[in-house]
């Protein structure tokens, strides 16, 4: 047909590859920044190709409106959630976000939160389903990936592994050896890969 790049009879790389042959440079420019405003993060879709817009939006705990004050539910924290060691419970609410964000048009919701809490004091530590323990994390974020990415949104597992604390984040230089990368920091995220996510940050 017209749109060759949405035959399915072609592996994703076949499909893309077809894709950017058929955009402009213009199109091609816009995919990499670029605003289509009302989220927290987009990407302009390009309707000409079928292309649709990503609309990424805050968080772990719940979709964050700003232009619609008290609109949106006050869901657990994710640490909480990892606190009940409930699979069916990280589940269900993973679900009941999914759809919220769903109902109010993102396509991404950027979370759940997986990273260990390691340093105390991070400001960040309740939006964590891992707690302290990368087994829990392992464990907990594969049904919260499922519930949110079956109401049809794509989970965003976050903040990528060693992001364990806000002061300097910017600028701190995170050396960490292979094994405790492996044994601390990674399960989390192999879990949520175990769950098909499909994105991380």
């Amino acid at each position: 047909g017209d749109r060759p790049w949405m035959s399915t009879a072609d592996t994703p790389a076949q499909r893309a590859a077809t894709l950017v042959q058929h955009m402009t440079l213009a199109e091609k420019i816009q995919l990499t920044h670029g605003s289509c405003g009302g989220y927290v993060g987009n990407v302009c879709g390009i309707g000409r190709l079928g292309v649709p817009a990503i609309k990424m939006n805050d968080g772990p705990q719940g979709f964050r409106d700003n232009a619609h004050p008290g609109s949106s539910t006050a869901w657990p924290c994710s640490l909480a959630i990892g606190a009940t060691f409930d699979r069916s419970a990280a589940e269900a609410w993973g679900a009941a976000m999914g759809d919220e964000f769903f109902r109010k048009g993102a396509n991404v919701q950027l979370g759940p939160g997986v990273c260990l809490a390691r340093v105390p004091r991070n400001g960040r530590n309740f939006e964590y389903i891992s707690g302290e323990d990368p087994h829990l994390g392992y464990e907990m974020v594969q049904p919260a990936v499922r519930g949110i990415q079956g109401a049809g949104v794509v989970a965003n597992a976050k903040h990528w592994a060693n992001n364990n604390q806000e002061t300097d984040r910017t600028s701190v230089d995170e050396e960490v050896d292979e094994r405790t990368q492996f044994e601390l920091y990674y399960p989390p995220f192999e879990g949520a890969i175990a769950a098909g996510v499909g994105s991380a940050m």
